[in-house]
């Protein structure tokens, strides 16, 4: 979320530590972390969540030098431990059930009390949190033939700060990286998408969508068991047309702000 949220993000760690205490627009990195988590999930093998994506926590970089736990602190200045807070599991108010009531020993490192609205309590069973767009997503890829292991086709024709694959049996990916809304392909089911679409099926800039179903005569949705990412306001069953130009497999690395910022 973080990372997402500068106006210039970076792609190495060295970038990450340059850029550290920069402003950083929660919303839009929230928006584009819940994009990021559906192409992450929907490329071919294993896939990796480090904790607190799946909650949508950003780096805590305002932690007070004396509380500072990174050794490479000492030596360079710079920490981790921003990304090493304790979860917030319930609550209302620090430690968020990190650690049972009535302890004497507090949480190594100390929370931001703006994560009560981020603890697993309050996101489980929300149809619009992180969570529950993590929780989906993940059922929907345990259950689509088309997901796991294998191999993605790109979309060569689509357009340039557009990322879009395909996998077999019938499934694309689609993430807008432009800055304006983008028409869904046709005849697809729109199995689920990191935010609402707008009037006319079309999907807003910072914003993915998983599709299922290769044309009139096919759509693998069908496979899916029922109920599966399809009740909640991410989740609806349409189609549309889409604008299309070359493709940019290489725009999830330089980020998402890079690119937006890079078109005309």
């Amino acid at each position: 979320v973080t990372r997402y949220g500068r106006a210039e993000t970076g792609g190495t760690e060295r970038d990450a530590q340059r850029l550290r205490g920069s402003p950083v627009d929660i919303e839009l990195g929230t928006r584009r972390a819940r994009a990021a988590a559906l192409l992450s999930l929907a490329l071919p093998g294993g896939s990796y969540i480090y904790q607190g994506e799946e909650l949508g926590l950003w780096e805590v970089e305002d932690i007070p030098e004396p509380l500072l736990r990174d050794p490479g602190f000492r030596r360079s200045g710079k920490t981790r431990d921003g990304c090493r807070v304790p979860m917030p599991w319930s609550g209302e108010r620090p430690p968020f059930g990190f650690t049972p009531p009535g302890a004497r020993a507090t949480p190594w490192l100390p929370q931001p009390a703006a994560w009560r609205d981020l603890t697993a309590e309050r996101q489980s069973g929300n149809p619009r949190s992180m969570l529950e767009l993590y929780r989906t997503a993940l059922r929907i890829r345990r259950a689509h033939p088309a997901l796991g292991d294998g191999t993605l086709t790109w979309d060569k024709d689509a357009h340039h700060h557009v990322l879009s694959f395909t996998r077999q049996p019938g499934f694309r990916c689609v993430v807008n990286l432009s800055k304006a809304a983008i028409p869904l392909p046709p005849h697809r089911d729109l199995l689920l998408a990191s935010g609402r679409l707008l009037h006319g099926n079309r999907l807003p800039p910072d914003t993915a969508a998983w599709l299922s179903g290769n044309g009139p005569q096919e759509s693998a949705a069908a496979t899916l068991p029922s109920g599966i990412g399809v009740d909640c306001p991410n989740v609806a069953r349409s189609s549309s047309r889409e604008e299309v130009g070359d493709c940019c497999d290489a725009a999830f690395d330089r980020g998402f702000a890079e690119v937006a910022e890079a078109e005309d």
